[in-house]
């Protein structure tokens, strides 16, 4: 039986889920604009309709771009089954110290992920060690929620 509490904003653990769930949306969104952004300052447009001039051509190699497209892509892979999981870890009831500090470290770990692959590029491993905490994160919150289920 669902405890209505866990889904209340009486419950901390799930105040600071639905608050890092809002800001890794807001964050997806950035992305996409950044992306855009990108597209505009070097001209490149993937799309015939977008070309602002007869003198540009349809480009899809743009490193600057890809790279962009690339990390908002790892996003869309990341943080949308963080979403779920996420949510179901806090019907677990789980430890609130816990769970807020590994939501905490999802979103963190997934802003400076973009941080360091698209907008400031810093060497490897600043992207692997953002990308493995944020995954290590939502992995422990996925077998908890298996563990749970118990079936």
């Amino acid at each position: 039986m669902l405890n209505s509490e866990l889904i209340s904003f009486e419950n901390p653990v799930f105040r600071c889920y639905l608050g890092w769930s809002a800001v890794l949306v807001l964050k997806i969104f950035a992305a996409a604009i950044y992306s855009g952004l990108m597209r505009f300052f070097t001209s490149t447009f993937a799309n015939p309709e977008d070309l602002m001039s007869p003198k540009l051509k349809v480009k899809f190699d743009d490193p600057n771009v890809e790279r962009v497209r690339r990390a908002h892509r790892n996003d869309l892979e990341n943080i949308l089954p963080f979403f779920a999981i996420g949510l179901l870890y806090v019907l677990t009831n789980p430890s609130a110290w816990l769970a807020i500090n590994l939501f905490r470290a999802v979103g963190i770990a997934r802003i400076v992920h973009t941080i360091v692959y698209a907008v400031v590029v810093v060497p490897q491993p600043s992207r692997a060690l953002a990308f493995f905490v944020a995954l290590g994160a939502t992995v422990y919150m996925a077998l908890q929620v298996i563990a749970a289920a118990a079936f």
